[in-house]
């Protein structure tokens, strides 16, 4: 039965969506202007597709959708940033530490 068949799926990956070209634009800018910027792959979820977190120094970060794990470290690669799998290796202390930060500051 092809009820539930997705047609004119553009990766191999079931259940993949393609990153779209503004979020490659936002990732490579987000690595060229700020300081030790390193990439950590979150897998694919029943609710939302494989995404990558670029996490500065400071602890600021920002996550996009990405083109599975593969995509993920061949972006890190053209970026020259390491890359992690947050299976392993888990969220680093400097992006909790920055989200305390933000939620402590006061509002305008």
């Amino acid at each position: 039965m092809a009820w539930f068949r997705r047609r004119g799926r553009a990766t191999g990956v079931a259940g993949e969506r393609p990153a779209s070209q503004e979020d490659l634009d936002h990732l490579e800018r987000f690595v060229r202007t700020r300081r030790g910027v390193e990439a950590l792959i979150e897998p694919r979820t029943t609710v939302t597709g494989t995404t990558i977190i670029l996490i500065a120094a400071d602890g600021e970060w920002t996550r996009r959708r990405i083109d599975g794990p593969e995509g993920a470290r061949r972006l890190a690669h053209r970026l020259a940033i390491p890359v992690y799998d947050v299976r392993l290796v888990g969220y680093p202390q400097r992006l909790r530490d920055y989200n305390t930060r933000r939620r402590l500051r006061p509002q305008p």
